[in-house]
C-alpha cells in the first residue's frame, strides 16, 4: 500500500496537476456547458479518486512499456472525459485541446529532464545531502513555472485563440495523436530501462554513452511534441485565413450583385424622376399662379433624385450616385472628384467591394459625428504619369488603433466585422497595388497606389 500511495502522490496527481494547467489554457476559449463550475470541480474530483485505483495498476504494470503506456492512456481518457462533461464543443475539439495540452506537458517534463540529467552529469547536487528532496522540488516546480510561461506566450496561446472559430481538421487531429502516442510509448521505454542504467540515483549515469542515449531520447521527444504545438498552430493560422478569404470572396460576388441591383434600381428612378418632371412642367404650363418659391422648391426637390453623374466609369457612375442619394438623405456632404475611365483593369465586382467598403468605412465614422460641418466625405481619384491614385478622407470620433497598418474593428464581435480593410487590401494586392491608411488631425486618410497601370490593363487582357 505505501507503494501505491508514494505512486499515487508522486506522479499521478503531479501529472494531472500539470496537464490541468495546460488544459486551462487550450480549453478557455471553448463554449461552457450549463453548471460548469460545478462540472469542473465535481468532475475533477472524480479523476482523482479514480487516479488511486490507476496507481495500484501503475504499481503492477508500471515496470513494463505496455502497462505504463496503458496508465497514461487511461488518465489522458479521464482527462478528456471530464472536459467533455464540461464544454458543449465536439469530442474532435476536446480530443484536440487535450492532445496540445498533453504535448505541453510532455514537452516541459522532458526540458526538464535534459536539464537535470545535465545537473547529474555537472554534480551541482552533490552537496544537497539530507536536503536532496525539498531542494530537488523546489527547483522541479521552479523550472517547470518558467517552462510553462515562456510556452504560454509563445505558442500556447496563438493556438487558444484560434481554437474556438476554427473547424479542425481531423487528419491533422489524427497526425498529433500518433505522433503523441509515439512519444507516450517512447518516455515509458526510455524511463523504465534507463532506471536501470542509473547509479546512485535516478538519471546519474557512469557512463558517457548512456548519459548520451538519455539526453537524445529526452530531445527526441520534447522536439515531437514541440513539433505537435507547431503544426497545430500552423494549420489553425492557415484554417482562418481561408476562412477570411472565403468571406471576401464571397462579399466580392455579393458586391457585384449589389452593383447589379444598384443600377437597376437607379435606372428606374431616372425613368421614373423624367416621367415627373415632364409632368410638372405639362402642369405648371397650366398654373399661372404657383408661387416662385414653390416651383423652386419642387424642382430642387425632383432634382436630388435625378441622377446622371458621369464619371467615365459605368460602375462608378451607378455607385457615386447610389451614395450621393444615401449621404443627401443623411445629412452628409460627399465630395467627389472621380477619373473612372483609368479603372477598367478591375472586375466590376473588385470595383464595387473596394469602393464600396472605403465609403461604407467612412460613412460608419462620419454617422457618429453631431458636427455637420465636419459630415464630409472626400472621395478622388487620379491618374498622373500612368499611375491611379484613390484618395479617401474623413472626419472620425474616438480612437483608431492599428494593427499591421490597418485600423482594427470598433466592433465587439472581431470574428465576424473587421473583414472590410482586409477586403481592401486584398483587391488592392490582387492588382499589385499599395494601400496605406494614417490619421492626422481628427481627419482618416486611406490611400491606394496603383503604379503602371498600363501594364495592368495588359495583363488582364491576357
Amino acid at each position: 500500500m505505501g507503494a501505491v500511495l508514494q505512486n499515487y502522490s508522486s506522479i499521478m496527481l503531479e501529472f494531472l496537476t500539470e496537464l490541468y494547467i495546460f488544459c486551462a489554457f487550450f480549453f478557455v476559449k471553448l463554449e461552457r456547458k450549463p453548471k460548469f463550475w460545478f462540472r469542473l470541480i465535481a468532475g475533477f474530483v472524480g479523476v482523482v479518486a479514480l487516479a488511486f485505483p490507476v496507481a495500484w495498476l501503475y504499481t503492477l504494470v508500471g515496470h513494463v512499456v505496455w502497462g505504463r503506456v496503458i496508465v497514461y492512456v487511461i488518465l489522458f481518457a479521464l482527462v478528456t472525459l471530464h472536459a467533455k462533461i464540461c464544454f458543449e464543443d465536439s469530442i474532435w475539439v476536446v480530443l484536440f485541446c487535450n492532445s496540445m495540452a498533453y504535448a505541453a506537458q510532455n514537452l516541459t517534463y522532458k526540458l526538464f529532464l535534459m536539464f537535470w540529467c545535465y545537473g547529474e552529469k555537472a554534480r551541482w547536487f552533490d552537496l544537497w545531502g539530507r536536503n536532496f528532496n525539498v531542494l530537488y522540488r523546489l527547483v522541479y516546480y521552479s523550472f517547470i513555472s518558467v517552462v510553462i510561461l515562456v510556452l504560454y506566450l509563445t505558442v500556447i496561446r496563438k493556438i487558444a485563440n484560434k481554437i474556438h472559430s476554427s473547424k479542425l481538421d481531423r487528419s491533422l487531429l489524427a497526425l498529433i495523436m500518433v505522433t503523441l502516442v509515439i512519444t507516450i510509448f517512447l518516455c515509458s521505454f526510455e524511463d523504465i530501462y534507463f532506471s536501470r542504467l542509473c547509479v546512485e540515483r535516478e538519471n546519474r549515469f557512469d557512463s558517457l554513452e548512456f548519459y548520451v542515449l538519455r539526453q537524445t531520447g529526452n530531445a527526441f521527444s520534447a522536439i515531437c511534441c514541440f513539433i505537435s504545438l507547431i503544426l497545430a498552430s500552423k494549420a489553425l493560422l492557415e484554417r482562418e485565413l481561408m476562412q477570411e478569404v472565403a468571406y471576401l470572396k464571397y462579399s466580392i460576388k455579393q458586391g457585384q450583385k449589389q452593383y447589379e441591383i444598384s443600377k437597376d434600381t437607379i435606372d428606374m428612378i431616372n425613368v421614373k424622376i423624367h416621367d415627373i418632371k415632364y409632368k410638372i412642367n405639362t402642369v405648371l404650363k397650366d398654373q399661372k399662379d404657383v408661387p416662385a418659391e414653390i416651383i423652386d422648391d419642387l424642382r430642387k426637390s425632383v432634382r436630388i433624385y435625378d441622377s446622371n453623374i458621369e464619371t467615365g466609369n459605368e460602375f462608378l457612375n451607378v455607385f457615386v450616385t447610389d451614395k450621393s442619394l444615401y449621404c443627401e438623405q443623411n445629412g452628409i456632404t460627399l465630395s467627389c472628384m472621380v477619373d473612372g475611365s483609368k479603372l477598367d483593369f478591375m472586375e466590376a465586382g473588385d470595383l464595387y467591394c473596394l469602393f464600396g467598403n472605403i465609403m461604407d468605412n467612412a460613412l460608419e465614422s462620419v454617422m457618429k459625428i453631431q458636427e455637420r460641418e465636419k459630415r464630409v466625405i472626400n472621395l478622388s481619384v487620379k491618374a498622373k504619369n500612368n499611375m491611379l491614385f484613390i484618395q479617401s478622407d474623413n472626419y472620425y470620433t474616438g480612437d483608431i488603433e492599428f494593427k499591421d497598418g490597418l485600423p482594427q474593428t470598433t466592433k465587439g464581435d472581431t470574428q465576424w466585422h473587421g473583414f472590410g480593410m482586409q477586403s481592401i487590401r486584398m483587391i488592392v494586392q490582387k492588382y499589385g497595388g499599395e494601400l496605406s491608411t494614417y490619421v492626422v488631425d481628427d481627419i482618416f486618410h486611406l490611400s491606394i497606389l496603383f503604379g503602371d497601370i498600363s501594364s495592368i490593363n495588359v495583363q488582364n487582357m491576357k
